[in-house]
């Protein structure tokens, strides 16, 4: 009996794996108005999804020191279905938080977002492998 258990386990355990948030992960954010750019990491942060910049890229590509290094960048994010996730999005060149709509399909991540009425498009990220 204990081995069925234990089975049952194991069965649950890898199911949950192969069910995991599809937004985990590192993505590489579009060029910002400035040509700067990023890569984030999102990860669990309570119930909620968060995604801390950790690294910064130059317009030219090359890396570059950023004051929003381990910041959210991605904060307070839930899914509401059909791949969409609402939450916050800071934007490190306006320094601005939005209330953000990002909507997932496949390895690209649209994100935009909303701050007292006005809004922006924060292009299309690309999953890392």
């Amino acid at each position: 009996m204990k081995r069925l258990a234990w089975a049952a386990c194991a069965f649950v355990a890898l199911a949950g794996a192969a069910s995991a948030e599809p937004l985990l992960g590192t993505w590489r954010t579009a060029p910002d108005d400035n040509g700067n750019s990023g890569l984030v990491q999102v990860a669990p942060c309570g119930a909620q999804l968060c995604g801390q910049l950790v690294k910064a890229f130059g317009p030219g590509g090359s890396e570059i020191a950023s004051p929003n290094l381990g910041r959210n960048i991605i904060s307070a994010t839930e899914p509401v279905g059909g791949g969409e996730y609402r939450g916050k999005v800071f934007a490190p060149d306006s320094g601005k938080t939005y209330n953000s709509k990002l909507v997932l399909a496949g390895d690209r991540l649209s994100v935009s977002g909303c701050v007292l009425g006005f809004c922006r498009e924060g292009g299309v990220w690309q999953k890392l492998p």
